[in-house]
């Protein structure tokens, strides 16, 4: 018997040690934890392990200013780092940049009067937070604010908090940069003290980035005479150090040549699947559905059968994208790279909270194709930030010139619709091989997934999301520069790959159509779902009027397949109209049939109402053919109490759908034009009106 309990201990202790192992995942045994093992796991929070403790974080990393950034496009998170280099190298901060899911707020009221906290933070929607800041956006805006020193509202407990802010909107929305104003409201209301100016960038008119740099120096001065910073010349300092390994091939099992993350890498999929971790999803139909050759619009049908996604009509499809093959070999080439595109590198932050933006080891090709958004518009300060690593001095002259003066660089970059390796080119053709990967990283943002509507219901496809998307292409006036949409083209390859196409794009675009060591093969793409607020009303047998031109129709075709699904279940189904405007019936006329089909089970309760811009002598637009059936609309909206949707471009068809609106409530209901307007803001309110909109 004493032998068996020997053996039990032994027994106990190797499982115990065993246990330990597991869930502190090896850092007892000085084995570093992958960073993108769980990323699956981080949608809701830091990783496993990290606190949650800013003021915590900040003292363990020495740190006395914090830039943290709500962004859903990369472009704040980008801003907040830009910022965060830019406080440390030129002012001397110990600064640091955090997402602002990764952590709690309640200690805010003990943040200490020398420190700083930036909050950079984009509004998306209508009037919505980013996803990694609804969390946050509801603890400071919240009516019962709970701190843990217990201090209410009134009682001013972040008094001690100094903060800088700045937001990025968009002027053709009703919310513009909601965000910012609400967050600096609820942050001074606290007791808070803002330093400088609160910041406001505009994608509307295209001003964002000129918003940005224009903000950011007078905010400088303010700051440096409020804090007593000493301004010094800036010095480039990386924030990751680029090491090549000479020990490890490309095809070895740990590297990462474009997986997204540890799960991907093994050759599994294990979700929940999420804006951290896509599902490879099989594309089970792709189809052509203009009927012109120099345009196209693609249908594809995503199986999501297996996956646990789930959506509901009227919810958004993620697709990550992959940078076309052209693009990839310009940036390669242009850095003088070529040569080592596929030598694998580690990328570590310098210090501590840096956060590498892709999975490593990797190679040069992989981050570049799979992570990097080459394609992405230029910013005026990453040029000026490359011009000391120009390979002649006239080429340093050009990119400082480029950098500081605005109206040159609009002419000869923004206007043009450049791209940082065709810079460049321009600017000097021969290699530029003294650029640092690193400044590469931290100054191109990470490539982000691009959101479309589902244009199918979930009652009548559960396993199938419908994309509907117009291949994106802009043909530059006198120039022979012609800029591809990313996402679009890459769907576009897909689907002409799947159809046995030889030799589909004229400009060369190629892509890795089969993914990462072959991991897409057999047509896959990486998605996930965004749930959304555009929703049909939870009654059938409410009227609902669409408006939606072009692919903005897409989530009304969503919308009338489950109408007629459910007519055809025996339920009561409301009136149904669609506006729906395009070019010309017989070039862009969108899921034409379908219609056709729909008004045999929905009858007199469907009506479709078409604009087509091009057939006629004069233009016509959807907005006019609103105007064309007031009566009829009002009717529905004020008698029958009827939902209005918009989707598609928020610049002009949506802002003019909106005005014409407001004039129709005012004809048909006796009221003042500015009352108009307000009923139309109350029905915003209300959600009687919504939109999807992009610019």
């Amino acid at each position: 018997m004493a032998q068996l309990d020997t053996l039990d201990l032994i027994v106990l202790a190797i499982l115990l040690a065993g246990t330990v192992a597991y869930f502190t995942k090896g850092t007892y045994w000085g084995i570093p934890k992958d960073p993108y093992a769980d990323s699956y796991s981080s949608a809701n929070g830091a990783k496993a392990g990290k606190t949650r403790n800013i003021l915590e974080k900040m003292d363990e990393s020495e740190k006395n200013c914090v830039v943290f950034y709500g962004s859903q496009t990369g472009t704040a998170e980008d801003y907040a780092s830009r910022l965060s280099k830019e406080g440390s190298q030129r002012f001397g901060l110990k600064t640091m940049v955090a997402d602002l899911e990764d952590y709690d707020y309640e200690n805010l009221d003990t943040f200490p009067e020398d420190k700083l906290a930036i909050f950079v933070l984009a509004t998306y929607g209508e009037g919505e937070p980013t996803d990694n800041a609804v969390d946050f956006y509801e603890f400071v805006t919240g009516q019962d604010v709970s701190f843990s020193k217990g201090g209410a509202a009134d009682e001013k407990p972040l008094e001690k908090l100094k903060f800088v802010a700045f937001g990025l909107g968009n002027n053709t929305y009703e919310h513009y940069n909601s965000m910012v104003r609400r967050v600096n409201d609820a942050l001074v209301k606290l007791g808070a003290s803002r330093i400088g100016k609160a910041g406001e960038g505009d994608d509307g008119a295209g001003t964002m980035e000129e918003d940005f740099l224009a903000w950011k120096e007078p905010m400088w001065a303010e700051l440096s005479e409020k804090l007593g910073l000493e301004e010094r010349e800036a010095v480039y300092e990386p924030v990751f150090s680029i090491i090549e390994r000479e020990d490890l091939d490309a095809d070895a099992d740990e590297v990462y040549l474009g997986e997204q993350n540890k799960h991907h890498l093994e050759g599994a999929q294990s979700g929940p699947f999420n804006s951290h971790n896509p599902y490879i999803a099989p594309i089970v139909e792709s189809r052509e559905i203009f009927a012109v050759k120099d345009r196209n619009c693609l249908h594809m049908e995503i199986d999501i059968k297996g996956s646990n996604l789930t959506y509901t009509t009227g919810d958004h499809i993620a697709v990550w994208p992959t940078n076309a093959g052209k693009e990839v070999d310009r940036f390669i080439n242009i850095l003088g790279l070529a040569e080592k595109r596929h030598k694998v590198i580690n990328v570590k932050g310098l210090d501590p909270p840096a956060k590498v933006p892709f999975p490593t080891p990797t190679t040069y090709d992989a981050a570049i194709r799979y992570h990097m958004e080459i394609c992405g518009a230029v910013s005026r300060q990453f040029v000026s930030s490359l011009a000391p690593f120009a390979p002649s001095e006239n080429s340093k002259a050009e990119m400082t010139k480029l950098g500081n003066d605005k109206d040159y660089f609009s002419d000869k970059v923004s206007s043009q619709y450049l791209n940082i390796a065709q810079v460049l080119e321009r600017v000097d053709y021969s290699q530029w091989t003294n650029i640092p990967f690193s400044i590469l990283i931290e100054g191109i943002h990470k490539i982000q997934p691009r959101y479309y509507s589902i244009s199918s219901s979930s009652l009548v496809q559960k396993h199938k999301i419908s994309i509907t998307a117009v291949v994106e292409e802009i043909r530059i006036p006198g120039s022979d520069n012609i800029v591809k949409g990313v996402t679009t083209n890459y769907l576009l390859a897909l689907k002409q790959k799947q159809h046995g196409d030889p030799d589909p794009d004229p400009h060369g675009l190629t892509y890795s159509i089969t993914g990462p060591r072959n991991k897409y093969d057999g047509f896959h793409v990486p998605v996930h779902v965004r749930h959304s607020n555009f929703k049909l009303p939870s009654d059938p047998s409410k009227p609902i009027i669409m408006v939606g031109p072009g692919s903005g129709v897409a989530p009304f075709r969503g919308f009338i397949q489950e109408r007629a699904a459910l007519a055809q279940a025996g339920e009561n189904v409301g009136q149904t109209i669609l506006f729906y405007g395009c070019r010309r019936a017989s070039e862009d006329y969108l899921y034409r049939e379908e219609w056709e089909h729909y008004k045999q089970i929905l009858g007199d309760k469907f009506a479709l109402i078409t604009a087509f811009s091009r057939d006629g002598p004069k233009k016509v637009y959807v907005q006019q053919r609103l105007q064309e059936n007031a009566a009829f609309v009002n009717q529905l909206l004020e008698k029958e109490k009827g939902n209005f949707y918009v989707c598609g471009d928020a610049a002009n068809m949506a802002r003019a759908v909106n005005d014409v609106l407001g004039k129709i409530i005012s004809e048909h209901r006796g009221v003042s034009p500015e009352k108009g307007e307000e009923i139309v803001k109350a029905m915003r309110s209300s959600n009687q009106y919504q939109e999807d909109v992009w610019s």
